[in-house]
């Protein structure tokens, strides 16, 4: 099995594999808010163990996490030990192994005398795997809550930072997402009646809303709680777009908040491509072919596609097109699975056919 723990989804992938090629795989998702009730994650896992895998017996399980980034600990370090705590209790009958930012399994001993080698790198699983398929391009994976940038060149992952921080220093992370990604952290003001209306920055409307409203998503994929822990329909939707300018629906026409929502919606698009657009130069200048952009991830159509095509990729490849089935809004738990499985037969586990 493969892990992704994230602050507000967990992730799964199960795989099974026979000489070197994958036979069989499933993927599950679990919203769960970390910072909520964090004592509720080995159950969590408990749960999507059973559900992926029943009965059979796991000859082992990859790890990635991003959740130790979550209020819920006061330091990545604390966060990092109190998952794999979590996952040692869940799995205590199989090997763990845990990615690091070098795109390696290391020993759980190890993770835990360097957790900070082992946060939030998640990207690294999905670079990993894109790099088996495809040896120069440039992967944009759009979550629910943010946006990976991941350079690879000549089969190798070129990432110019390691953590967040430096990750956010130069391009390759994005905090914008598909659903989680406050209104008022995407635009300060949107366009109304001619003039301009600055927004409140309370949290009163995610990105999740405009792309329900604009039918970029649907009530099923908005699968995170809303801002006023109301329902998913269009109306509630817009109720709670309105609220961004301190409005309502009897306030605002729909054809008002629509307007909004587009509005909304290029603006985000606009702060992924303007870290794709960095990532991508300094990638075009390392090569002398083409560089193809590969989307992944919840956001892939509406987001990451849309950013490729502001800034003039080359090419844009669909993940999902690449691999035989869905592995798109799980990718890191898929590819730290296909990692896990090919330590655990001593060579390179290739996909389906």
């Amino acid at each position: 099995m493969g892990l992704d723990i994230g602050g507000a989804n967990t992730k799964a992938a199960f795989l099974r594999a026979e000489n070197g090629v994958v036979l069989e795989f499933k993927t599950a998702s679990e919203y769960f808010p970390v910072w909520k009730d964090r004592n509720r994650l080995s159950s969590v896992l408990l749960a999507l163990k059973e559900q992926l895998s029943g009965a059979a017996q796991l000859d082992g399980v990859g790890l990635t996490m991003t959740a130790e980034l979550s209020d819920a600990y006061q330091t990545k370090q604390e966060g990092v030990n109190h998952i794999l705590t979590c996952v040692s209790e869940a799995f205590a009958d199989a090997p763990i192994f845990v990615l690091d930012v070098d795109a390696t399994l290391i020993s759980m001993e190890s993770a835990k005398m360097a957790p900070l080698r082992v946060a939030a790198a998640n990207w690294s699983a999905t670079g990993w795997l894109v790099s088996q398929l495809i040896k120069t391009c440039v992967i944009v994976d759009i979550g629910s809550t943010s946006t990976s940038i991941i350079p690879i060149v000549d089969g190798c992952i070129v990432a110019a930072g390691k953590t967040d921080l430096e990750k956010l220093m130069n391009g390759e992370l994005v905090y914008t997402g598909s659903l989680r990604t406050n209104v008022a952290a995407i635009v300060s003001a949107v366009p109304l009646r001619g003039g301009i209306a600055r927004v409140s920055s309370e949290l009163f409307a995610q990105s999740g809303d405009v792309h329900l409203i604009l039918g970029n998503i649907t009530e099923k994929e908005y699968t995170v709680e809303t801002a006023d822990g109301r329902g998913k329909t269009l109306q509630e939707a817009m109720a709670r777009l309105a609220r961004v300018v301190c409005a309502d629906i009897e306030m605002l026409t729909d054809q008002e908040l629509l307007q909004m929502a587009r509005y909304i919606y290029h603006r985000q698009v606009k702060q992924v491509a303007d870290g794709l657009s960095e990532v991508y130069s300094r990638t075009k200048a390392r090569t002398n072919g083409e560089v193809p952009v590969v989307v992944t991830g919840i956001g892939r159509n509406f987001l990451a596609r849309a950013a490729a095509e502001k800034i003039g990729a080359d090419k844009i490849i669909d993940l999902g097109e690449l691999l035989n089935g869905d592995v798109t809004v799980a990718s890191p738990a898929v590819a730290v699975a296909l990692m896990a499985a090919s330590k655990l037969e001593g060579r390179l586990v290739k996909w389906m056919r």
